[in-house]
């Protein structure tokens, strides 16, 4: 598991976690629509604003329960 966090924190990582984003995106505004597109359109923000950013939230996440 640690080697998918380390390849999801590094440039690859961060551009699929991007792409994914901009994906969600796409499909929540222009084919769902409605609440669920909005939903969907604003969940695939995070994917975007974290590629960008850097680390990944969940291998973050799972680092702290496992250090606690």
């Amino acid at each position: 598991m640690d080697k998918f966090f380390a390849f999801m924190e590094g440039v690859a990582g961060r551009a699929l976690r991007i792409g994914l984003g901009l994906v969600l995106i796409y499909l929540g505004l222009t084919r769902l629509g409605g609440l669920g597109g909005r939903v969907l359109a604003l969940a695939g923000l995070l994917p975007v604003a974290m590629g960008t950013w850097g680390p990944c939230l969940i291998g973050r996440a799972l680092q702290r329960s496992k250090g606690a």
